[in-house]
């Protein structure tokens, strides 16, 4: 299959909605601490290949910058991307493994439509799991952020 950038446009559709907060979701920091679990139970590594850093930054969307993580990821843009989906989202970046990302959702996209516009940023991280490999129809990988609470990344 070939290089699915995602649906041709004409112009920028615009960012996805901000998710409002229901007092049914989990906070940004409940999501987070969530994640760590199922890495260790579902994750390619296991716990002695792991190490947990404390990274000084104000908010985890600069932790990548603050310890100048490198994989083939814009991290400029990337940090950027982070942030603003740590305000609208509820996101927050929980593990780097090699040049693997994983970012927990609070409040992730509830319909196809918010979904779509999601899935245009996730294509702007220029991520190889996103982009390439496997190279998942936008249609599909779309649908797949409905109700999603935690993403991944990675660039080869």
């Amino acid at each position: 299959m070939a290089h699915d950038p995602g649906p041709p446009l004409e112009q920028w559709p615009g960012l996805a909605p901000q998710m409002p907060a229901a007092s049914a979701d989990s906070t940004p920091a409940e999501a987070a601490a969530s994640l760590p679990a199922r890495l260790v139970q579902t994750g390619p590594f296991g716990l002695d290949e792991r190490r947990l850093v404390l990274v000084p930054a104000r908010r985890g969307s600069d932790a990548l910058a603050s310890i100048g993580w490198s994989a083939k990821a814009p991290l400029p843009l990337l940090c950027a991307l982070l942030r603003s989906w740590e305000d609208r989202f509820g996101a927050q970046t929980v593990a780097v493994f090699g040049s693997e990302l994983h970012v927990s959702v609070a409040r992730p996209p509830v319909d196809a439509e918010q979904a779509n516009l999601l899935a245009l940023e996730h294509v702007l991280s220029t991520a190889d799991n996103i982009v390439d490999d496997p190279p998942t129809p936008f249609p599909e990988y779309a649908a797949g952020l409905v109700g999603r609470t935690n993403w991944t990344f990675w660039w080869d």
